[in-house]
């Protein structure tokens, strides 16, 4: 119970719901229009979604669940997730060019850990007694906040390409940061009764008083998304269409409540006997605590500071081989982030003149091998589109990494 409370904590704050963070990517197919958007998408190339399922869901995590993973699992893993939900309306009426405005949540977690701190979390010190358990290199990210957004996308460039720009006011939630360096690590003597934690971490985190208040808003920042698309020849095909968009080009800025911590100490407690770090029932061990640890180890600070968001490339060629089927590749990449390069490709075909569907093939990110489908349903008044990028999560959790879902739903303007 005590190691999933701690691993929940990291996702305390998430509230569950193409997945690329764009609202420019469907324009082709919405036009001027009102929508609303959610996706999520959550990986590890360490831990497979049996064992994330249960911080999600719920449930009891048996021995074999836990040795599944640390059978696979690297001297060094990631994990992450993204979850957003928006609303944006496309108006406007100059033919050339169509404004934006919409509004967005969005958290953006991002972890590496070592193998020997999974065998800490889920299996305690106890088999590992006379043993050093290596922490550098652990890291916990964790952002959330909200945005307003303006823009426009000028859509008849050279009658053709489209170019989309949009700018946000951000406001700051919630942000914990931690990172272990290197020299971290946490010994255990032969009859565990000693402890002995060597301390060299930096850690952040957004005004704690406000920490549960999901209207908080303990820092501020802006950011931008860039959008570019044309069409061209090419030697296969009936044509082809190149689109680069980036988006989360920015920063926040935390406030002066804002705390800073960092640690370049050892922290040893002997004289009393730790069977398992797990299952500490001493009550003399009472005053060993979070808080206690942190006072004695770390140099606290209240003050100001910025941070970076993910910023989120994604560069797609579409290449029509007939009236109804399209193959896209394409590359994805999250820059300040633990987030591997993602090469993907989708196959779309025209089911019927209203609905299309998509196969995913994709590796990298926050997992490794990805397979998706989606759907979508485009009508003169509606369009529909719901799916994910990675369904191995839900059809074999046991031995697979990543899980996601998206939706979109948008209200066409009359022209």
């Amino acid at each position: 119970m005590r190691t999933r409370f701690i691993i929940y904590f990291c996702f305390c704050s998430i509230a569950f719901f193409a997945q690329y963070n764009s609202e420019f990517l469907n324009f082709e197919k919405t036009g001027r229009s009102i929508s609303i958007n959610g996706e999520y998408e959550l990986g590890s190339n360490g831990i497979y979604n049996s064992l994330l399922n249960k911080f999600i869901y719920g449930g009891y995590i048996n021995k074999k669940i836990k040795d599944a993973s640390n059978d696979h699992i690297k001297n060094l893993n990631v994990m992450g997730a993204n979850i957003n939900y928006d609303m944006s309306v496309f108006f406007g009426r100059n033919s050339k060019y169509s404004y934006l405005i919409g509004i967005k949540d969005q958290i953006i977690f991002n972890s590496s850990f070592t193998k020997d701190f999974y065998q800490l979390m889920f299996y305690g010190n106890k088999p590992y007694l006379n043993e050093t358990k290596n922490l550098a290199g652990s890291s916990i990210n964790s952002l959330r906040f909200q945005e307003l957004k303006l823009g426009f996308i000028w859509h008849k460039i050279d009658t053709t390409a489209k170019v989309g720009v949009s700018v946000s006011i951000l406001k700051g939630q919630q942000l914990f940061y931690i990172k272990a360096k290197e020299g971290s690590s946490l010994y255990t003597n032969s009859d565990g009764t000693e402890l002995v934690f060597n301390s060299d971490f930096d850690m952040a985190l957004s005004d704690t008083n406000n920490r549960k208040n999901p209207f908080a808003y303990t820092g501020i920042g802006a950011s931008a998304d860039i959008f570019f698309e044309t069409p061209y020849k090419s030697k296969i095909g009936k044509g082809s269409v190149l689109t680069v968009n980036a988006n989360n080009i920015g920063f926040l800025h935390w406030f002066d409540n804002s705390v800073q911590y960092n640690s370049d100490s050892t922290f040893r407690f002997d004289g009393y006997k730790v069977d398992n770090l797990l299952d500490l029932k001493d009550t003399t061990l009472a005053a060993i605590n979070r808080d206690s640890i942190i006072k004695n180890t770390t140099n606290a600070r209240k003050e100001s500071f910025n941070v970076n968001i993910p910023t989120n490339l994604l560069i797609i060629n579409k290449i029509r081989f007939t009236n109804k089927f399209v193959l896209g590749t394409g590359f994805r990449y999250l820059f300040n982030s633990n987030f591997k390069p993602y090469f993907f490709a989708d196959a779309e075909y025209q089911l019927t003149s209203k609905i299309t569907g998509v196969l995913h093939v994709a590796y990298g990110g926050y997992s490794k091998l990805n397979v998706g489908l989606a759907f979508s349903y485009n009508s003169p008044a509606w369009f529909f589109k719901i799916g994910s990028n990675s369904l191995q999560g839900y059809i074999s959790p046991s031995n697979t990494y990543g899980q996601g879902a998206f939706i979109s739903i948008a209200k066409k303007f009359k022209r």
